[in-house]
């Protein structure tokens, strides 16, 4: 399962977390309901966002759930699942912006998509995953063809995109697709009205969606050599935080002019898991929204600081300085002794910790499926990615985050987010 939302089980509490997993568990049925057991990998955890809010503006009434039977993914547990046209919308949205990566994987020459065999196989698949969404938006009544575009016209805005390129023209494809499919949740729910500000919140999200993908495979992306917007564009962290952090502020603002039913579950997922979502990626901890506009504190004791920030890690007891690039040093010495200028044997690249390689596409299909069988997924504390092997948190796991100093609104990072924000909660 992939995607930037991934809320903390511990801070939903009870009901909400029932409520997330009820979506979660829909997309998967819905894939697999109407295009085989197969689909069910595409499930994720950004496309049941859709759902949420189609069920958040929809009025009360009966039909929004039903009961699945035991599922190996919730430990043979039957549960209360959401259905309708907001879990079908979502998941014909996640089966063409899937067959779009599988394309965009296969163009690259990914792995084993490298082999024509292989390469044959997705494109097919691929072609299998846009018409089968393509034909369950048609009957919500949305028209997938925006989706294919924006992936196509990505495709060329990447080959022409260089240094000086604004990275929002970059983003620019995935914010239309994104904005079109958070604008028709309001069509499914019979508030038209809200068509136009959730398409503002959906643009954000997209443009939230690109950047963040691109600061967390920045590493990995320049030791394959593949390419990444942040790197093509010369486009710093810094201002990449900056429009990340200005996305935040305008879903927030787009949210409050829409008109929901009841609201706490989008809410939660779009304002503050979204906000942990951008701290994660960029390293940062703490409060998310510090009283300085300082984006995040100092690291906590025993963790790393930013390259190059001149931070004091503790490794066994012994201080040593965060240099640049991520160097590390004694801090009379200003950085790495082993790197160029401090080394006094020559220049020598600094240590890096070495981190795995992606898997090619259908190793990491074995991989998920070795996941779902041991229902590591969604039972295990933390898993490795089958595709991007980074860890990941099992989605029932309840997180030993410390959530002490919110104890009373339950929704934030810190008191003063309950004020930031109006949620009320």
């Amino acid at each position: 399962m992939f995607g930037i939302v991934r809320p903390c089980s511990h801070r939903l509490g009870e009901g909400l977390k029932t409520q997330w997993m009820a979506h979660l568990c829909g997309l998967c049925l819905a894939l697999r309901g109407d295009h085989g057991q197969f689909a069910r990998v595409v499930t994720n955890y950004d496309g049941l966002l859709i759902s949420v809010l189609t069920e958040a503006q929809a009025e009360r009434a009966t039909g929004w759930r039903r009961t699945a039977g035991p599922c190996p993914l919730r430990g043979m547990r039957t549960a209360s699942v959401a259905q309708g046209e907001g879990a079908r919308l979502a998941a014909a949205v996640s089966l063409v912006l899937a067959s779009a990566k599988v394309r965009d994987h296969v163009a690259d020459g990914d792995g084993l998509l490298a082999r024509r065999p292989v390469a044959l196989a997705a494109r097919r698949v691929a072609a299998s995953w846009g018409k089968a969404g393509a034909r369950t938006g048609t009957a919500v009544g949305f028209d997938t063809a925006v989706l294919v575009e924006a992936v196509d016209r990505q495709l060329g805005i990447e080959a022409l995109a260089g240094p000086g390129t604004p990275l929002l023209t970059v983003t620019e494809p995935t914010e239309t697709a994104t904005a079109a499919a958070f604008a028709h949740t309001a069509v499914l729910a019979g508030r038209p009205g809200n068509a136009a500000p959730l398409a503002e919140a959906g643009r954000l999200f997209g443009r939230l969606a690109h950047l963040l993908d691109a600061v967390e495979d920045r590493e990995t992306d320049a030791a394959s050599g593949a390419w990444n917007p942040l790197t093509a564009t010369g486009t710093s962290l810094a201002e990449a935080r900056r429009l990340a952090d200005d996305a935040l502020h305008g879903i927030r603002l787009a949210l409050r002019e829409a008109e929901f039913t009841d609201s706490r579950l989008a809410h939660v997922l779009l304002v503050h898991e979204l906000g942990r979502s951008v701290d994660r990626a960029f390293g940062t901890s703490g409060c998310g929204h510090p009283a300085d506009g300082a984006h995040g504190t100092h690291p906590p004791h025993g963790s790393l600081g930013s390259p190059g920030s001149g931070d004091l890690l503790e490794v066994a007891g012994s201080a040593v300085l965060l240099g640049p690039e991520g160097s590390f040093g004694p801090p009379q010495h200003g950085g790495n002794p082993y790197t160029g200028g401090g080394n006094p044997f020559g220049g020598g690249p600094s240590f890096q910790p070495p981190t795995p390689g992606k898997r090619g596409f259908w190793s990491g299909c074995a991989a998920a499926v070795g996941l779902c069988c041991t229902c590591k997924m969604c039972c295990a504390d933390r898993y490795e990615g089958p595709w991007s092997r980074k860890k990941r948190e099992g989605c029932l796991n309840d997180c030993d985050c410390d959530c002490s100093c919110c104890e009373a609104c339950q929704c934030c990072e810190c008191c003063e987010c309950c004020s930031c924000c109006d949620c009320g909660l």
